[in-house]
């Protein structure tokens, strides 16, 4: 039997962690290749319907990786969508789903190493967790 892979969509701010994304590539640093990059301008724009049809659509996690608090290029949205984020876990968690599969993290724009290993270590967190269940 093949090892359990989990699917992993990343929602990632283009000013700080899509730049760490694109650092990481060039570095070599090694991160999940089941991991699907979304780039949105920020991620107080990411809304809490994207995070949980994400899940809904069979992803075994979701990321939103943003600025540094206090960084953020729309000064807020970070803070925002650490917001969004919470309230999403809680929905899941009032409908059974491990909060496990829905995180927020931030990487500054030369943090590629740091954006590698978020990927890395939620890929193993969602390898204890398991399938999606929702996944059909």
């Amino acid at each position: 039997m093949k090892e359990f892979e989990p699917r992993i969509i990343a929602f990632c701010c283009h000013y700080c962690a899509l730049a760490a994304a694109d650092v990481a590539g060039k570095m070599e640093f090694q991160f999940p290749p089941s991991v699907r990059v979304i780039r949105v301008l920020c991620t107080g724009k990411v809304e809490i319907l994207h995070l949980l049809k994400a899940l809904e659509a069979g992803a075994d996690g979701v990321v939103v990786i943003g600025c540094k608090f206090g960084e953020c290029y729309f000064r807020e949205g970070n803070y925002r969508a650490q917001k969004k984020v919470e309230r999403a876990k809680s929905l899941l968690e009032e409908v059974g789903i491990e909060q496990g599969r829905l995180r927020f993290d931030f990487v500054p724009g030369p943090g590629a190493k740091k954006f590698a290993a978020i990927l890395s270590t939620m890929t193993e967190e969602l390898k204890a967790l398991g399938p999606n269940p929702l996944r059909s």
